[in-house]
């Protein structure tokens, strides 16, 4: 079960996720609060798994609120307003809820928790055959077996997959390689991560995936080489 609280400055509001919640069978939601303030009283006593906050509040801004919480937290906001989604999207959202709610939407925006949720703790005990990144203010799960290689490009990197288009994500080739199995990628180039699964032929200095030719760079070549038998 996922625990959760609802931080909204409309009783009815909380009332509707209230309702909506209840007919989840994972997602335990503790208490509604109207006043951020109370919120984080509670969060300090009762840590939780999941916070449904809106975003535009007369006492609290969501957006403030949730930096000044001091424990990792999964975030779905719920507003009537379309144009704060960019801004709850850069503090790593799990999803965005536009008002007035529907079962089927928040549904999904709460699998999407549960799947993280999950992805969370198996992290912890044992290897993934997936990684989630943010991409176009999205949360997106992307198992390793469709995954070509990684390309860096300024701050962001670029995900190669099979059978669909690359995405975009913001991220450090390090900070990413420590999401991945050792085993199953590697790094080529300054530029270049590959799934060695991927690879269809090494020839000289270079990585053949597909119909890419990836440079093999002095810095990476020994250990290249040598997991590449």
């Amino acid at each position: 079960m996922i625990k959760a609280i609802a931080i909204d400055d409309e009783p009815l509001a909380l009332d509707v996720i209230t309702s909506l919640a209840g007919n989840l069978n994972f997602i335990d939601l503790k208490r509604t609060f109207t006043q951020g303030s109370s919120a984080i009283r509670y969060l300090k006593q009762f840590p939780i798994d999941l916070l449904f906050l809106d975003i535009q509040m007369p006492d609290t801004d969501g957006i403030e609120l949730i930096k000044s919480i001091d424990q990792e937290i999964m975030v779905i906001f719920t507003t009537a307003f379309s144009e704060y989604a960019v801004r709850g999207f850069e503090l790593n959202a799990i999803d965005y809820l536009l008002k007035p709610i529907k079962q089927k939407r928040f549904e999904q925006s709460c699998l999407k928790a549960l799947d993280f949720y999950d992805f969370k703790k198996q992290k912890k005990s044992k290897e993934n055959n997936f990684i989630y990144v943010r991409s176009q203010y999205s949360l997106i799960k992307i198992p390793l077996s469709d995954i070509l290689f990684f390309e860096t490009m300024d701050d962001y990197i670029k995900i190669h997959r099979t059978n669909t288009k690359p995405i975009l994500t913001l991220l450090s080739m390090r900070k990413l390689l420590q999401l991945l199995p050792e085993k199953k990628f590697i790094r080529v180039h300054r530029s270049f991560a590959v799934s060695i699964e991927k690879i269809q032929a090494v020839r000289a200095k270079t990585v053949i995936i597909e119909d890419h030719q990836l440079p093999i760079g002095i810095t990476y070549e020994k250990a290249f080489f040598n997991s590449y038998r």
